[in-house]
């Protein structure tokens, strides 16, 4: 993932943006292939929302929200390392059940 090597190279804000669009692009593959609304934040967020409900599982909201955690330190740098290790998994593990969502969801 791209974002890994950004971390790697401390590049702290630019891998942010770039997980927070990996967390994005997957809920977008699934939406549109659902043919949900993905024009607008709030239509990721509520698309992320529904999915948990049919699922049954939070784990997708709280993915979602990390992945949003990142996105807003893109802008305001606030993360420390510690939060950044910490999130990075949660983030990466949602974007990996979106993208196996997105190539079985009918």
């Amino acid at each position: 993932m791209e974002s890994d090597r950004e971390f790697a190279a401390r590049e702290r804000l630019q891998a942010s943006e770039k997980l927070w669009g990996a967390a994005a692009h997957s809920v977008i593959a699934v939406a549109q292939k659902l043919d949900w609304p993905v024009a607008k934040h709030g239509n990721l967020k509520n698309g992320v929302r529904r999915l948990a409900r049919r699922s049954r599982d939070d784990r997708l909201t709280h993915g979602f929200a990390a992945g949003e955690r990142f996105h807003a330190n893109f802008y305001h740098d606030f993360m420390p390392e510690s939060e950044i290790e910490r999130y990075r998994p949660i983030t990466r593990g949602f974007v990996a059940e979106m993208l196996v969502l997105a190539g079985s969801t009918t």
